[in-house]
């Protein structure tokens, strides 16, 4: 069976906030899966899109992360202080790729070479945010990795963090790894050097 496209329409927004993060008000008209419309009321964070980046090194079979404090998990009340992918938002006019390798530079001193999108664009929470991630897949030297980085015009804070490939995948797999991009990426990297010790042996 086919399924229904059903419409849905804006009839109002009302600013909340405005700040780092904005938050709107949608009034929205929708279409009911059973027939029949139906009018809601939805708060909206917005603040654009961004992107997140895997850096892969294939000599060392590494990938590099970074490690900064999350005030949404100390709003959790959990520890902060998480490792994660490189990521950013995107700037006006800015690629993904041409992102990517800027928050490379930016957040851990290191240049990514053949940047590639793994997905074009997955929302972080479509319920409450229009915020869509990208993930970039690239190649990086970790030779001289590590130190803390940053932009000092956002109040960056930012250890470079280098891990075997293989400990990264197992700390997804038991769930040490909190951060969807980065959960996401790492089960990919996975799949991907499956595939590359596949043709190795071919």
């Amino acid at each position: 069976m086919t399924k229904r496209k059903l419409d849905a329409t804006v009839l109002r927004v009302t600013p909340l906030y405005e700040g780092f993060l904005k938050v709107r008000r949608y009034e929205i008209e929708a279409e009911r899966h059973e027939g029949g419309r139906r009018r809601l009321t939805w708060e909206v964070m917005e603040r654009g899109h961004a992107v997140a980046v895997l850096g892969y090194d294939p000599e060392r079979d590494a990938v590099v992360l970074v490690n900064e404090i999350r005030p949404g998990v100390l709003a959790a009340g959990e520890y902060p202080y998480t490792d994660n992918l490189v990521a950013g938002a995107m700037g006006e006019g800015e690629s993904p790729l041409e992102a990517a390798v800027r928050e490379m530079r930016e957040e851990t001193g290191l240049e990514l070479r053949d940047p590639v999108l793994v997905h074009p664009g997955a929302y972080v929470s479509s319920g409450g945010t229009s915020e869509k991630i990208v993930i970039v897949f690239g190649i990086v030297d970790t030779a001289a990795a590590g130190g803390v980085h940053g932009n000092p015009d956002e109040n960056e804070d930012i250890l470079t963090v280098v891990l075997p490939a293989p400990e990264f995948i197992d700390r997804v797999r038991r769930a040490e790894i909190t951060d969807l991009k980065t959960l996401v990426a790492g089960y990919w990297l996975a799949e991907y050097r499956s595939r590359l010790a596949s043709s190795r042996l071919a």
